[in-house]
């Protein structure tokens, strides 16, 4: 791991970057001090399983069915 001193840091902080997102991680330290550490940021999508909840869920034959009069003109506003 790499350690740079603050104003080494402020001063090359694009190169740095271009460091940590080829997966370097960067120390910065103060006095000879860790303070801060720059490491790239994972984006890990989780893994998608297609059809892992066959089974668990129900969809009645009627979903799309209209809804009742009553239901629809609530929705609608013509109950106020």
């Amino acid at each position: 791991m790499k350690s740079v001193n603050i104003h080494e840091a402020k001063t090359h902080l694009s190169r740095l970057l271009d460091e940590v997102s080829r997966g370097e991680e960067i120390t910065i330290a103060k006095a000879g001090k860790p303070i801060a550490r720059l490491v790239p940021v994972t984006t890990s999508r989780p893994t998608r399983t297609p059809g892992f909840l066959r089974g668990k869920i129900r969809i009645s034959d009627d979903f799309d069915a209209p809804l009742p009069d009553d239901v629809q003109r609530s929705f609608e506003g013509a109950d106020e």
